[in-house]
């Protein structure tokens, strides 16, 4: 099932909301647009890379850092933004002690993008299947990361010793009924339908 605008998606584990703005289906599976919501504390779950997407982060309010191959920047101006080029190791976080908002713009994989992260991360999240910061544990982590290793990898262990580590446990995970892709997670409708909040115009054009 496909995401539409104006779906709201929660990661109680990384304090995290998202709003749909324009979805991967409306644009031919490669684009995706979604308002981000961070409580205090709340951080993306791991650091990691998408070997064939860029993404694009663009501040609204509040203050969100990010460590892009080991380089930190703090966005807290309206209309900041930062450009993740395909295979860059980079994390993110609230840096402030109020609700931070950002856009995220992710193209290439949009599509799987959304299958990934907002219906199987998000849903082990909410059924407390990953660690407090988010990730899936080692049998769930294998076959994931192997279903989904041109979207999105975690860069701990470094990928070469993750490839023969869930390379071999992945058939193990499926034999004790891990999936890579969870059908249930597809199929579950989102915590809400919200009206996007309007962009300043700072913003938008980053977007448009």
């Amino acid at each position: 099932m496909t995401v539409a605008q104006g779906e709201v998606y929660d990661n109680p584990r990384c304090r995290e909301r998202v709003v749909i703005r324009t979805p991967a289906a409306e644009t031919g599976g490669e684009r995706t647009v979604m308002d981000v919501y961070v409580q205090p504390g709340g951080a993306v779950s791991g650091a990691h890379v998408h070997p064939l997407s860029e993404e694009r982060f663009t501040l609204v309010r509040g203050r969100v850092a990010f460590l892009v191959d080991g380089r930190e920047t703090v966005l807290t101006d309206p209309g900041q933004s930062i450009l993740i080029p395909p295979g860059a190791k980079h994390r993110w976080w609230n840096a402030g002690d109020v609700e931070s908002r950002h856009v995220c713009e992710l193209r290439g994989r949009a599509d799987r993008f959304e299958q990934l992260v907002l219906r199987q991360l998000f849903g082990l999240a909410q059924d407390g299947l990953t660690t407090p910061e988010g990730m899936p544990h080692l049998l769930q982590q294998a076959v994931t990361t192997m279903e989904f290793r041109d979207v999105l990898r975690f860069t701990s262990p470094a990928w070469p010793v993750q490839r023969l580590l869930f390379g071999a446990l992945a058939p193990v995970a499926r034999l004790a009924g891990y999936r890579g892709c969870n059908p249930e997670y597809l199929r579950r409708k989102p915590s809400l339908t919200a009206e996007l909040e309007p962009l300043p115009a700072e913003v938008a054009a980053w977007h448009y």
